[in-house]
């Protein structure tokens, strides 16, 4: 009886030694990530914006706001949806075409409004500092002097990102998504996304790059959207899509930048073997169809069946995972060969799970609903 007391005892001291060395080290604990919070609260960030501007901004950034075309996005790719304080009147609206508006529309509409948005907005100093967010990130609006105006005006730092002069697959972008992540602790989500989108274009160079040009069929797209809707002779030199895959773009002999309208004679002499048209304004060219069918039975892509829908990618600027979508579409149509193991659909939706995460599963679903996919078209 006297030894089983002993051993009891001796259990208690041993119990009562192993909680005041799990005591010490919960406290410990406690006050290691005690210490860390203080740390990185401490802590500040410098970076150089898009027009050079050095920012100095105070760690940890739990809340954001995004201004001007394009700026959201950029804050959504990086998955950040989550620190957004306040949205753009722009974006209280379901859009489609707006990829991330799409995505995120139900968290979007729940926020305060910051500013009407728009390409010719002016931002809203009052509504931006209701908000509160520890950071602006705004992207075409604002100069280098403007936004140390706006930066001046509401005492928080002002960040301006670019899309660069492609607007689509441009160095610049690649960098505007590297500040945010720097910016927001999610640089391994950033450098993850760039290398990705790289890899993609590469993917992309590397099937076609070595076919002749008199091997290639000629492309036309026509109906592009810029700055409202628009027909067949809206189209574009370097249409990103195309040079992604190297095609023959008849419009790149005219060797002018960005969007353009050309006369119809020129299509007409033109004649391409392909014809490529932007989903989001095919109504209008449907109506001119009705009004001018003799034109258009004149091109030998319509009297060949060979007239193909293009899902639009310009809303608000960019949406760069679309384009990326319609560059493996169209090369499906002009090379069937070199894409013959790729199902457009399926990579849509890969590159739209790349961008919004699980919720880019349906983005590519509801784009067919509303625009038509990836089909040919008949008038």
């Amino acid at each position: 009886m006297l030894n089983k007391l002993k051993k009891f005892n001796v259990f208690l001291v041993v119990l009562l030694i192993f909680s005041i060395s799990l005591s010490g080290c919960s406290r410990s604990q406690n006050q290691q990530r005690t210490s860390n919070i203080s740390k990185q609260n401490g802590q500040t960030v410098t970076v150089t914006d898009l027009v050079g501007r050095r920012v100095k901004i105070k760690l940890p950034v739990n809340k954001v706001v995004g201004i001007g075309p394009g700026a959201l996005r950029l804050i959504t790719y990086i998955d950040g949806v989550n620190r957004v304080s306040g949205v753009e009147n722009i974006d209280k609206k379901l859009t489609d075409g707006r990829t991330y508006n799409m995505v995120f529309y139900n968290e979007l509409d729940k926020l305060p409004v910051i500013g009407q948005g728009g390409p010719d907005s002016v931002p809203d100093a009052e509504n931006l500092v209701q908000a509160n967010p520890d950071v602006i990130f705004v992207a075409s609006l604002l100069d280098k002097s403007k936004a140390d105006e706006l930066q001046a005006k509401t005492g928080i730092p002002v960040v301006v990102l670019s899309y660069g002069k492609l607007g689509t697959f441009d160095e610049d972008v690649y960098t505007s998504l590297n500040v945010i992540g720097k910016i927001m602790g999610k640089e391994d989500r950033a450098e993850k996304l760039v290398s990705q989108i790289k890899k993609i274009q590469e993917d992309l160079s590397y099937r076609t790059k070595e076919i002749p040009d008199d091997a290639k069929s000629t492309v036309y797209i026509g109906a592009l959207g810029f700055k409202g809707g628009h027909g067949i002779e809206s189209t574009q030199c370097n249409y990103p899509p195309f040079a992604a895959i190297h095609a023959k773009n008849v419009a790149d002999t005219l060797k002018q930048n960005g969007s353009i309208v050309i006369e119809r004679e020129k299509l007409l002499s033109w004649n391409p073997d392909i014809l490529f048209v932007d989903e989001g304004n095919f109504d209008l060219v449907k109506q001119d169809y009705q009004k001018n069918p003799n034109f258009y039975k004149s091109l030998k892509a319509v009297k060949n069946n060979n007239v193909y829908g293009m899902l639009p990618y310009n809303q608000y600027t960019t949406n760069i995972e679309t384009a990326l979508v319609d560059s493996y579409w169209a090369g499906k149509v002009l090379y069937p060969e070199q894409f013959k193991d790729v199902d457009p659909e399926v990579k849509a939706n890969e590159i739209y799970t790349l961008f919004f995460g699980d919720k880019g599963k349906n983005v590519y679903n509801e784009m067919k609903k509303f625009f038509g996919g990836f089909e040919k078209i008949k008038f």
